[in-house]
């Protein structure tokens, strides 16, 4: 391609910073440009809920890259700087400083946005998001969690290890239950009541008003902090108005391109014709980031290959660590091995054909070569030796 191809990456997240990467490795020699809209350099999301919101680990651990790649890679890096209005049909970008790129294939990996209910409280996706959480929360005082999802569980676990008193309200019966189910949500119940968490189960939220966190049964909580941790949507803005076809995410093929020539979509923002499941999937996790922004860059340099990785997350609360491969329906019949009492465990859901469609372990480090692979070759759970 010619050295005068300019390839643009809307997002400074990891989707983006590692697409920029893949571009210079596959010998791209055109400009490469970054816009992010965080003062920092790109970095990685999963310790803002952990090490970094414990105070265990620095935003430079966090970071994909130091400073030094960008310069060495000649990449351009526009920190603080938001896209604003995207022209597919004259191929530019208008950004918040006033100024305009021009690009020949661009990504948009703008991921996605915390919900934000008609109530007070913070919520958790920036650095800076993290850093306001900790100050409120690192002497101790009282913490309420709105919503027992993987964020709201995460923050629950590292609040508690500051020395917080949390308090979590879930509208569902158990925590993770729309992920996991209410098997392994009760267990997820358990292990914060064991650790002190005050868990509000199949209760709902009215208001907030000062210290005060009043809930739909009349009941009252007094906060010191308040997070928001309902979920998250698709940042589609960018791409909505500039007529490209959005549902769930910005809508994409296998390769990652979008229904406009030239962009592409990666990350948390892409809803993605996925190869193995036959429809589009949208995943808001670290290893599809990472994975797609590779994807993505080949994509834009006229190699692609079917993004067809099956789904990975893990988490950690405090002492238990768990990591999942593939994607599992509802009405999956889930297996366990091991033991759910001692916390070392390996859970398996088994599709309506018989084959395994998801596996997780918990505690259990070396067990996940054995379920990734049972998930990826849609094998039978008799497969894997006890």
């Amino acid at each position: 391609m010619s050295d005068r191809m300019t390839f643009v990456m809307v997002g400074g997240g990891l989707a983006g910073a590692k697409a920029a990467e893949t571009l210079r490795d596959e010998g791209f020699d055109g400009r490469v440009v970054i816009v992010g809209a965080e003062p920092q350099l790109p970095y990685e999301r999963p310790p803002l809920s952990k090490s970094y919101l414990a105070g265990d680990s620095t935003l430079a651990e966090a970071q994909v890259h130091d400073d030094a790649f960008y310069a060495t890679r000649d990449i351009e890096l526009l920190t603080g700087v938001e896209a604003t209005a995207l022209d597919p049909g004259a191929h530019r970008l208008r950004l918040t400083d006033g100024g305009e790129l021009r690009y020949d294939r661009l990504l948009i990996a703008t991921g996605a946005v915390p919900r934000r209910p008609p109530i007070a409280g913070h919520v958790l996706r920036s650095v800076a998001d993290a850093d306001v959480l900790r100050a409120a929360i690192e002497k101790g005082g009282r913490l309420v969690v709105i919503g027992a999802g993987w964020i709201g569980c995460e923050v629950a676990a590292t609040a508690r290890g500051l020395g917080a008193e949390v308090t979590v309200v879930e509208q569902g019966a158990t925590p993770l239950e729309r992920v996991l189910g209410a098997r392994l949500g009760t267990f997820f119940a358990d292990l914060h009541r064991g650790h002190g968490v005050d868990l509000r189960l199949n209760a709902g939220v009215a208001a907030v008003e000062d210290r005060t966190v009043r809930l739909t049964d009349g009941r009252e909580l007094t906060a010191d902090a308040v997070l928001l941790a309902v979920g998250v949507k698709p940042a589609t803005g960018l791409a909505e108005a500039a007529g490209l076809e959005v549902g769930d995410g910005i809508v994409a093929d296998q390769h990652l391109r979008t229904s406009a020539p030239d962009v592409f979509a990666a990350g948390d923002v892409a809803s993605a014709l996925h190869p193995r499941y036959g429809r589009r999937i949208r995943v808001e996790h670290w290893d599809n980031a990472q994975e797609q922004g590779v994807a993505a860059a080949r994509s834009m340099l006229d190699a692609p290959e079917p993004y067809d990785k099956v789904p990975y997350f893990f988490s950690d609360q405090y002492d238990l660590g768990l990591e999942y491969v593939g994607l599992h329906d509802p009405g999956d019949e889930l297996v366990i091995r091991g033991s759910i009492d001692e916390r070392h465990f390996q859970a398996f859901w088994i599709g309506a054909d018989g084959t395994v469609s998801a596996g997780m372990h918990v505690n259990d480090w070396d067990s996940i070569g054995p379920i990734r692979a049972v998930v990826e070759s849609r094998g039978r759970l008799e497969s894997i030796v006890s």
